[in-house]
């Protein structure tokens, strides 16, 4: 029996809208009630399993305590590096780098930004990641915190939607969105 995931996007972060990829900037006051008001009346979960980026587990900690359920941390959820646009905004990227910003939004897997992380190598630590839970937690309900590129890739397997259409789907700072794995392999489904 597989399990049932809640994916939590961490809230707003001190560094605003910029790609932050690996960068651990801290949630702002704003985040943190983003994230406390999206679990408001969800759950119960089993467990709650986290991003290690402290915009995700600063969280978890907090409500696995709150919610007297087990945490741990998973390094494959964190999000996509973006090499040297980490810490910079579209808008600065357009100044020097607009061709690679239009051809990652239009189609990310084709093209990587410099010293960043492919999305096939990015894509294959998260599912690999989801499906290792899907194993540990069958049966159960977990929450997972993590970040917006970890939840754009998971709706888009489920929506069934071509990789070209990644960047098509939007997860806002601090949404709830539940998920099921329906097979070996990665295979989601919106539940």
């Amino acid at each position: 029996m597989s399990a049932r995931f809640d994916l939590l996007r961490h809230g707003e972060t001190e560094l605003g809208s910029v790609f932050r990829g690996s960068l651990d900037d801290a949630l702002t006051e704003r985040g943190w009630e983003q994230m406390r008001a999206a679990v408001v009346g969800a759950g119960p979960w089993d467990a709650v399993v986290s991003s290690p980026l402290s915009r995700c587990s600063a969280f978890a900690c907090e409500l696995s305590a709150e919610r007297g359920v087990s945490l741990s941390l998973e390094p494959d959820l964190r999000e996509l590096h973006f090499g040297a646009w980490e810490g910079r905004s579209s808008a600065s990227l357009m100044d020097d780098q607009a061709d690679g910003l239009r051809r990652f939004w239009t189609d990310p897997y084709a093209f990587t930004p410099p010293g960043g992380e492919p999305m096939d190598a990015f894509a294959a630590r998260v599912f690999a990641a989801m499906e290792r839970l899907d194993a540990r937690f069958a049966g159960g309900r977990v929450l997972v915190v993590t970040h917006g590129g970890v939840i754009n890739l998971l709706l888009a397997r489920a929506r069934g939607l071509p990789r070209e259409l990644l960047m098509s789907v939007a997860v806002s700072h601090g949404e709830l969105h539940p998920l099921q794995l329906a097979a070996p392999g990665g295979r989601v489904v919106p539940r």
